[in-house]
């Protein structure tokens, strides 16, 4: 701490990091802009997702919903087509419940005031340090997953950044370094020397700015920074089946997730919850299953090869199941769809369960 706690240090660390971006800051698309609404969703579609993902996406989704108005009109299925194959859907959800809130109470304009963005679903302290770093040239600092890897490293900081420690000395650092009256340009330039040099492998140290004075890179170890958890902690693995019902004409049954939990506003196959049961059930309990459930007949269901999927915080198996549909047809109360896939009538769909329909076609 003693580095960034002298004055004369950190006016020397933000002049090089400026410089440095000036010379070399990546050239992408939102950064063409100070536009409130656009910032707000490329910090969102950034969050977990690197930038070359990210990239078709922020056109793409800025060509659908060119407004916050236009977003927050927009049924969420639609949101979530546009936003299908990104993954971490939730943000998807947040971010549309947002702009609803947005439209509501603050006349479709994104709020510039930190009490008032954190309010809204999905933002947090670092992505409301920089829409209003960023987008309103507001005296404020970010800590994303960039910025802990690079003053991590910086301190040579002892504690996990996540931990409670770690988390307090990393903020108090991001706020002191934050240079008056450029907030906003050195919050892309901390993103960007962690994306490009800073890297959680093989650091580029000598091409970085701050090389002279990196604690982690004097030591000769930056690479063993930030600190992990003493004690590593497995995910736990859970588990569960999928019916596939198709017709005759190939159709198949999709069913909504409810709007609230894993995977919320997507499309599935009919299924039950994931659970700690490692064994998968018999073909005549899915069977028995689909006739309580949804009233369907369905002839024997014959199993496919599992599908393993990591979410972020477990594990989890499923077990599909192709049933070949007889009769019946669900409650109108499911919500349930008959679609052929591979159409444009496909609704969104998690990874997870393309997967699980790739693993259908291919067997």
């Amino acid at each position: 701490m003693e580095t960034v706690t002298d004055p004369a240090i950190r006016a020397i660390l933000a002049q090089r990091l400026l410089d440095h971006y000036a010379q070399h800051g990546r050239d992408l698309p939102w950064r063409r802009t100070r536009e409130p609404y656009p910032v707000w969703l490329s910090e969102i579609l950034l969050q977990q997702t690197g930038v070359k993902s990210v990239l078709p996406y922020y056109e793409r989704f800025l060509d659908r919903f060119p407004t916050i108005q236009a977003l927050a009109a927009a049924p969420l299925e639609t949101v979530l087509t546009c936003w299908q194959g990104l993954g971490y859907y939730r943000r998807a959800v947040h971010l549309h419940a947002a702009a609803q809130q947005v439209v509501q109470h603050h006349q479709g304009r994104l709020p510039d005031e930190m009490a008032s963005l954190l309010k809204l679903p999905g933002i947090g302290p670092s992505t409301a340090g920089a829409i209003l770093a960023i987008a309103f040239n507001q005296h404020h600092a970010i800590l994303d997953g960039n910025v802990k890897r690079v003053l991590s490293r910086l301190l040579a900081l002892d504690h996990p950044p996540d931990s409670t420690p770690g988390k307090k000395i990393l903020w108090e650092t991001a706020r002191l370094l934050t240079p008056l009256g450029h907030a906003g340009t050195h919050a892309q330039a901390i993103m960007d020397l962690g994306a490009t040099l800073c890297r959680p492998r093989s650091p580029d140290c000598p091409h970085c700015p701050w090389n002279a004075w990196c604690a982690a890179h004097a030591k000769g170890q930056p690479a063993a920074y930030p600190a992990t958890m003493s004690r590593e902690v497995s995910k736990p693995h859970q588990y569960q089946f999928n019916a596939l019902v198709v017709r005759q004409d190939r159709s198949l049954l999709l069913v909504p997730r409810p709007a609230q939990g894993l995977l919320g506003g997507l499309w599935c196959p009919p299924g039950d919850d994931p659970g700690p049961t490692a064994t998968p059930p018999q073909a005549w309990q899915v069977q028995q299953w689909l006739a309580d459930r949804y009233g369907l007949q369905v002839h024997l269901p014959q199993p496919l090869e599992t599908v393993d999927h990591i979410f972020t915080h477990f594990r989890l198996t499923v077990f599909p199941f192709f049933c070949p549909w007889q009769a019946g047809d669900p409650p109108s109360d499911s919500g349930h769809r008959w679609v052929v896939p591979g159409t444009d009538q496909m609704p969104p769909i998690s990874t997870l369960h393309r997967k699980v329909l790739r693993r259908f076609f291919k067997d």
